[in-house]
């Protein structure tokens, strides 16, 4: 009984898998992509939301253990780890096979979020956010390189447009879920904001459990050395730099403690780089993938597009809660407008690419379209101007992002070779990262040291006008150095005396939004040079099992490692049972005798 039982469920699991493995020819259905597509999405969604959900608690999280000077290092860290382990991420998939790093990563973010809603100070949530990073990073970056495994170059778009209707999702209901737990001081016994990272247990058992029935990918291992030099190199290199960016404003550009970042970056830079010269085709990041003009162009307006894009992704919740005294529910709620055009970006160019075949045009309209809204963004908003004169510019930086978000990834995984479309994919995610880094250090660098000049310029035109304003300044009511930490107070102000640092903050945002224009127009320069090949009509299976073939071609030798790589097609991941070679009606595999 105990036998029948065990054989019944080995044939189910052999029944999952050669139903999830691909065709003889390597090609998946439509039906096959939608269901792992519909896996990828819950793990994604459970990385995105879980971002926008505690950016919008943190100051409250920051306050219930005591470290409201102490809460930009749980960003930091988080943002360390999901950094240098996206590359690795690619690199080791490539070598390995997806399905079981996409497992860790999920299974690796799943006990950080335990560990994060059991902290009990900012330097315990610090460290576990950092072991959530580490799962992070491979949740984006390798459901894309996963996309490029089961899906033509030509077709791809289309489907990565409902990865964009996740992330819309998510930053609609994120900054409401938050705003809700974190207002909560108790749900069923716990602190409302520790359910923040409870909540993500279900979600990512059930990611885990989604991926683990429905990722079956045939994968050939491809047997190297691990550049684990250029992986410590690579640390050494971002992570003084990621710190400065995120801490320099506080600690000043040009002290010690900088310098000192700049220093141990720069010296690994320098050995990063002799690493993977050393390393050649077996490093983290191939130099020879620069050789590459869509891959260089492609990461290159990565960076900028992605500094230029938290340029308004950052700033307009800040102007919308400062200025108009949003919530950060109801801030998040104001946003949808750029959301939606966002997601209306990116399917409408997927779906124009996959009948096409032309992706160069997009990037070029979005950077342009990002051009336009961040200039008038910059000329329109002010201290008494409506949301709802924004709307229309937030609508067309929405569209302008959407066009970005696909084409820089397609354009390199179909100018890659197939064994290299983990670390490629990876690649881009990560100067995408760290555009967006370096954007958000340098705007909010120009805006608070802008922002105690505006305001005091703001308040002595007032006093000159208004003599309430002038008795405020006079009495000690007001003071034109205000210490600016904490900009709740503005709310509690009258009218008349808020006026005043409103302007300053519209005056000093209209400037970032402006530099932020110039930073888009950069983009868009860039990818004047991105070249227009013709895509693909094969997936990176299939051009896998391909290159496999000819790589034997005609070598009686070599006969039995033709057969293992065209089998190896057929066949799952390596924690998967093998499917059978084949499908009805299709013609047997030859046998030796």
């Amino acid at each position: 009984m105990t036998q029948s039982t065990r054989t019944s469920a080995t044939e189910r699991r052999d029944a999952r898998a050669a139903a999830a493995a691909p065709g003889v020819d390597g090609a998946f259905t439509h039906r096959q992509i939608l269901t792992i597509i519909a896996g990828l999405m819950v793990a994604m969604f459970l990385a995105a939301l879980d971002q926008t959900v505690v950016a919008t608690a943190i100051r409250t999280i920051a306050d219930d253990l005591q470290g409201y000077d102490l809460q930009a290092w749980a960003t930091t860290a988080f943002l360390i780890t999901s950094t240098i382990s996206t590359p690795l991420y690619g690199k080791l998939s490539d070598i390995y096979g997806r399905r079981p790093f996409y497992l860790f990563a999920i299974g690796v973010f799943v006990v950080g979020s335990v560990l994060c809603g059991l902290a009990d100070s900012m330097y315990q949530l610090a460290a576990y956010r950092a072991v959530q990073g580490i799962g992070a990073g491979g949740l984006m970056s390798l459901a894309l390189a996963i996309i490029g495994d089961i899906v033509p170059p030509r077709e791809r778009s289309r489907y990565q447009g409902y990865f964009m209707a996740v992330f819309g999702t998510s930053s609609v209901l994120g900054p409401v879920i938050g705003g809700f737990l974190a207002g909560q001081t108790s749900l069923l016994g716990l602190t409302g904001w520790r359910w923040i990272f409870i909540a993500n247990v279900p979600l990512g058992l059930l990611a885990f459990l989604a991926v683990y029935r429905v990722l079956h990918l045939p994968h050939i291992r491809r047997d190297h050395r691990i550049d684990w030099p250029g992986a410590l190199a690579l640390i050494a290199f971002i992570v003084p730099l990621l710190i400065v960016a995120e801490q320099g404003r506080l600690w000043g550009w040009g002290s010690g403690r900088s310098l000192a970042c700049y220093a141990i970056g720069a010296v690994g830079l320098v050995l990063f780089v002799l690493a993977e010269r050393a390393y050649r085709d077996e490093a983290l990041l191939p130099l020879r993938l620069f050789d590459n003009r869509s891959f260089t162009i492609a990461t290159l307006g990565s960076v900028v597009v992605g500094a230029a894009m938290f340029g308004g992704l950052l700033l307009l919740p800040q102007y919308l809660q400062i200025v108009h005294g949003s919530s950060a529910t109801v801030a998040g709620l104001q946003m949808i407008p750029l959301v939606a055009g966002i997601m209306i970006g990116a399917m409408s160019s997927g779906i124009a690419i996959s009948r096409t075949g032309k992706y160069r045009v997009f990037p070029l309209a979005g950077t342009t379209l990002m051009t336009v809204a961040l200039l008038a963004l910059s000329l329109v908003v002010g201290a008494e101007t409506s949301i709802w004169a924004l709307v229309p510019f937030m609508v067309l930086l929405g569209i302008g992002l959407g066009f970005n978000f696909q084409p820089a990834v397609l354009a390199v995984q179909n100018a890659v070779p197939p064994s290299q479309m983990g670390v490629a994919t990876s690649s881009v995610t990560f100067f995408r990262q760290m555009g967006a880094t370096i954007g958000t250090a340098v705007f909010l660098s120009v805006l608070f040291s802008r922002l105690p000049g505006d305001i005091e310029e703001s308040l002595t035109s007032a006093a000159a006008t208004d003599p309430r304003v002038a008795e405020a300044l006079q009495s000690g009511q007001l003071q034109a150095g205000s210490d600016l930490s904490d900009t709740s107070f503005i709310q509690d102000l009258p009218s008349f005396l808020a006026l005043p640092f409103t302007t300053g903050f519209s005056n000093s945002i209209d400037l970032v939004f402006l530099i932020a224009a110039v930073v888009a127009a950069v983009g868009f320069f860039v990818f004047l040079f991105l070249p227009q090949l013709a895509l693909s009509d094969k997936s990176g299976i299939q051009a896998a099992r391909e290159a496999a073939q000819q790589q034997t071609a005609g070598d009686p030798s070599a006969e039995e490692p033709v057969d293992e790589a065209t089998q190896a097609v057929g066949a799952a991941a390596p924690t998967s049972t093998a499917p059978p070679v084949g499908r009805p009606g299709d013609t047997p595999h030859g046998h030796r005798a």
